[in-house]
């Protein structure tokens, strides 16, 4: 990118990703000094002085669960928007000299060496950079899904787990089935040979335009970098369009079950709705597993009257039944019947919270949702490829490419 030195965000807007984690890297061992607590076992009742990273709306009602643990302390809070930054500081009681804002002020944050731990919920795009240099300087992560929006992001963050581990920190990726127990009853069961040998199967996202609000937003401006920034629910470079930003959902419990990720796949998809932004909003994909498991997956967030997020895998002895907003249940001669889930949203959540708490206390390093996170992450990335080229993708050639997607921040505030 080709930025005019006068332009105040030209220090970031002039890196490609490689250089600038490159740079934050160097940033954060800088700062290897300042080691935060809990690097071993603590007090299980410790309090976790914790940081805030993307005050939108997720942002601010996540921080509000971990308010409700009772086990963090929220000391310092930024988002690109300064509004948004002391919005979030005054509900959180953040001082107002610790609630920065701009494509930089992340690194303030990081440099808090009362800050144990980060909760990142920037957009999807800047997932890779953030968890990066949180790790660089020392600070245990909290990570919202998606973790990237491309294939070199995803590697980053894979790094970024095992540089945690490495260096005695937890890193934790937020996907709400993976941590209800209705789910991992099922999926052991499966994982045990509970329904036989795994034939087919098929996972599907159905709903409604999320994030119709933001149209209207990208609407009066579509090409300043800001109004993307506020809009980047709609926006393909920020989000990871939908595929990944949301039907990760449903491609994360398939994967789960099958237990492993797709060799290839082919696909189609494409946009109806009237939206400013260029994500797509249907998608269909037919995914290659190993062992000649084949998985159909499709998706629409247009139109009204059905919404359902469902994975279901059939087996030689039995099938495997889920739904995000309905039941669990794995049908064979010895079913499990999970009943309706109360609130998934809200209780994986509260249970993945609960966990970094424990980790942290516990000197857990495991980190084992990363893995699995890559995995779903780039079963996206390859789907999404494979449809917007309509043709047939393999794992192999898209690891090979490591296609990167660039977001031009010529204009943002550093």
């Amino acid at each position: 990118m080709n930025t005019p030195s006068s332009d105040p965000a030209h220090a970031f807007a002039s890196l490609n990703r490689r250089q600038f984690l490159g740079r934050s890297a160097v940033v954060g061992a800088g700062l290897s000094v300042l080691k935060p607590r809990y690097a071993g076992a603590a007090d299980p009742g410790s309090m976790v002085r914790v940081a805030l990273l993307g005050c939108g709306g997720r942002g601010k009602w996540i921080a509000g669960l971990f308010e409700q643990h009772g086990g963090f302390q929220f000391v310092a809070n930024c988002d690109y928007f300064a509004d948004r930054a002391n919005e979030a500081g005054e509900k959180l009681k953040v001082p107002a000299g610790r609630r920065y804002h701009g494509l930089l002020g992340y690194q303030k944050v990081l440099e808090l060496p009362d800050v144990d731990a980060v909760v990142i919920e920037s957009p999807p795009y800047f997932h890779p950079i953030h968890a990066a240099a949180a790790v660089a300087a020392g600070k245990h992560v909290y990570l919202a899904k998606p973790i990237a929006v491309d294939v070199p992001g995803c590697l980053t963050v894979e790094d970024s787990g095992r540089r945690a581990t490495a260096a005695k920190r937890v890193f934790l990726v937020d996907f709400q089935t993976r941590a209800h127990p209705a789910y991992q009853d099922a999926v052991n069961r499966v994982h045990q040979g509970g329904i036989g040998r795994l034939i087919n199967g098929e996972a599907s996202y159905f709903c409604d335009a999320t994030w119709g609000g933001m149209d209207p937003v990208l609407r009066k401006d579509p090409k300043n970098p800001e109004v993307r920034l506020r809009a980047w629910g709609v926006d393909r470079v920020l989000s990871g369009d939908v595929i990944t930003e949301q039907n990760i959902h449903a491609l994360d419990v398939a994967t789960w079950i099958a237990d492993a990720a797709p060799v290839k796949a082919y696909g189609a998809g494409g946009k109806v709705r009237d939206f400013a932004g260029d994500c797509w909003d249907h998608w269909s994909v037919v995914y290659f597993f190993p062992n000649d498991l084949l998985v159909s997956f499709t998706s629409k967030q247009v139109g009204k009257f059905w919404d359902d997020i469902c994975c279901r895998f059939y087996g030689t002895e039995g099938v495997i039944d889920t739904h995000y907003f309905g039941e669990v249940n794995v049908l064979s001669d010895d079913p499990i019947k999970s009943g309706k889930l109360k609130n998934l949203y809200t209780d994986g959540v509260v249970n993945n919270i609960a966990t970094f708490h424990r980790s942290i206390a516990a000197a857990d390093f495991s980190n084992l949702t990363v893995a699995p996170s890559v995995r779903s992450n780039l079963t996206t990335i390859l789907g999404r490829t494979a449809a917007y080229q309509k043709t047939e993708m393999t794992m192999a050639d898209l690891l090979k490419r490591r296609e990167k997607w660039e977001f031009s921040t010529h204009g943002l505030k550093a």
